[in-house]
C-alpha cells in the first residue's frame, strides 16, 4: 500500500468517532440555575424584572450548534417580578400584559447562524395575544457533564430588544415637562442552563 492511500486511510480513521459521537441532544432548562430577565425605562432610570415561572426546552448538538440549534419556551405572565407588588400588579393588569386574558409568553425559534463567536437566533416571540418575529444574540457557554445526572448539560447567554408596541402594550402617561412615564423599549436579558434528563429506568 503506498503512502499516499495509507495517509487517507488514516485521515478517515480519525474522522469516524467524530461522526459517530455526532448527536442532537433534547435538553430541558433547569429553572433553578436560570434567568428570564428584562430591562426597561422608566422616567430618568432602567428598572430589572425578571420572570420566576417558566420552562424551556432546546435541541442542540454542541458539535453544530448553528445546525442544530432549536428553542422552545413558554413563561407564565403572572409571575412578572420587578420586586414592587404594587408595580408587578399593574403590570398583570390590563394596561400591560392583561395575564387573565394571556397567561402565558411563548418563544419558538426559526432560524439560528453564526456570527463570529456568536449566534444570531430569530424566533417566534408570542406575547399578549401577539406573534412577532424577533431576533437574539446567543453566546455558548459550553458542554459539561452534570455530576447529578450524569448527562450533558449546556449554558446559552442570550440577549436582544423588543418594542412592547409591536405587541400592543401601550399603556403610558405623559409628563407635563414632555416625555412618557414608561419606554417602549424593552432590553432582554436571559441565561439558561439546560441538562439532558437521564434516562428513565
Amino acid at each position: 500500500m503506498n503512502k499516499s492511500r495509507m495517509s487517507v486511510i488514516a485521515v478517515l480513521a480519525l474522522a469516524l468517532p467524530v461522526v459517530a459521537g455526532a448527536e442532537t441532544h433534547h435538553f430541558m432548562v433547569d429553572s433553578s440555575h436560570s434567568e428570564v430577565g428584562f430591562k426597561a425605562r422608566h422616567l430618568v432610570s432602567t428598572v430589572p424584572g425578571r420572570f420566576n415561572d417558566f420552562e424551556g426546552e432546546i435541541w442542540m448538538d454542541p458539535a453544530d450548534i448553528a445546525g442544530t440549534l432549536k428553542m422552545s419556551a413558554v413563561v407564565q405572565a403572572a409571575s412578572i417580578n420587578t420586586d414592587n407588588e404594587k408595580r408587578d400588579g399593574h403590570l398583570q393588569s390590563p394596561d400591560f400584559f392583561n395575564v387573565a386574558e394571556f397567561p402565558e409568553i411563548k418563544f419558538q425559534s426559526t432560524s439560528v447562524k453564526k456570527d463570529g463567536d456568536e449566534y444570531v437566533v430569530t424566533g417566534d416571540l408570542t406575547m399578549h395575544g401577539v406573534t412577532k418575529s424577533v431576533t437574539l444574540t446567543a453566546e455558548y457557554g459550553g458542554v459539561a457533564t452534570n455530576p447529578f445526572t450524569s448527562t450533558p448539560t449546556i449554558g446559552l447567554d442570550l440577549s436582544g430588544k423588543v418594542n412592547r408596541q409591536d405587541f400592543g402594550i401601550s399603556w403610558n402617561k405623559t409628563l407635563d415637562a414632555g416625555g412618557v412615564v414608561v419606554g417602549d423599549e424593552v432590553k432582554l436579558d436571559i441565561h439558561l442552563e439546560a441538562t439532558v434528563p437521564p434516562a428513565k429506568s
